[in-house]
């Protein structure tokens, strides 16, 4: 078997497995600056919901053999979530389409911030 030379020799200045000076010195390629926009990509973002009532649903199906007329009760608890899931999520559409900003919304839609964008655009230094 023959091993290459390149295994055993010492890393150089210019190869990329020697060791980093501590600290990296900083290198701005770009200015530093906020766009005026923001890109929608990130709003596919799906949330997991009713989980806990949905859990309580088969561990009483599993409880009672899955028996549905024994667990009315977490059926129609967990039936009731996803009815109120359902509203809530369909409001929050209509407002992100419309671009319409809700005081206190932590999860803004990028029509949303864009909206704030232009009401308050980036200061230029």
């Amino acid at each position: 078997m023959r091993l290459s030379p390149v295994l055993f020799t010492a890393p150089t200045g210019k190869s990329a497995r020697r060791y980093q000076r501590e600290p990296v010195p900083f290198q701005m390629l770009l200015p530093l600056e906020l766009k005026k926009t923001v890109s929608g990509k990130s709003d596919k973002l799906k949330e997991a919901a009713c989980m806990q009532e949905l859990a309580v649903m088969f561990a009483c199906f599993k409880k009672n053999e899955f028996d549905q007329q024994q667990c009315l009760k977490e059926i129609t608890e967990f039936q009731g979530c996803y009815k109120d899931y359902n509203q809530r999520m369909s409001s929050q559409r209509e407002h992100g389409k419309k671009g319409i900003l809700v005081p206190g919304e932590t999860k803004l839609t990028h029509r949303q911030m864009n909206q704030l964008l232009k009401a308050f655009p980036p200061k230029k230094n």
